[in-house]
């Protein structure tokens, strides 16, 4: 069978690879060195966007050098935003849910905050932003995604009224 460096319990682009089931997630889990390969992956697709993990406890992240280079690949592929949300959700799946923030985050400050990204902008506030597992971290993100949004009454990813009460 093809594998993929992060496999989902769902079909992606490539039919032919089988999707996981629960239980090889669970060994994944379990396994110290398919956990650790797992986080050397993400650091490698990181570092092909210009991204680089500053701390593998947290999940924090900050620019590589290269990074603006690297964001016109982003900018001018838009297939890297698929393989952006897979990422994102096989970080939900093998338990690294703060890592998802944090890369969720970084990607909404690029494309809203700093404007880097804007080709980045619609999949960062479509998909992203809904990869996010806890429901508590994911309106946080919304918030913060409708603060930095530009007109923010063009805002549609939340109700106003609840984002405007948001504490």
């Amino acid at each position: 069978f093809p594998f993929r460096l992060f496999p989902l319990r769902e079909h992606g682009m490539n039919w032919r690879a089988r999707p996981l089931t629960c239980q090889e997630i669970q060994a994944f889990k379990k396994s110290k060195e398919v956990m650790q390969r797992f986080i050397r992956a993400y650091q490698l697709m990181l570092r092909f966007y210009g991204i680089i993990l500053i701390n593998e406890e947290t999940g924090e992240l900050k620019r590589a050098e290269n990074w603006a280079e690297r964001f016109q690949n982003l900018n001018r592929f838009s297939h890297n935003n698929l393989r952006i949300t897979r990422i994102l959700k096989c970080l939900g799946e093998m338990g690294y849910e703060h890592y998802q923030v944090h890369l969720v985050k970084f990607f909404l400050t690029e494309t809203l905050v700093k404007e880097t990204l804007p080709n980045v902008k619609r999949s960062a506030l479509d998909y992203f932003l809904f990869t996010i597992r806890s429901k508590q971290k994911r309106r946080e993100l919304v918030h913060y995604a409708w603060q930095h949004f530009k007109p923010q009454g063009s805002f549609v990813w939340g109700p106003h009224d609840k984002l405007l009460k948001y504490r």
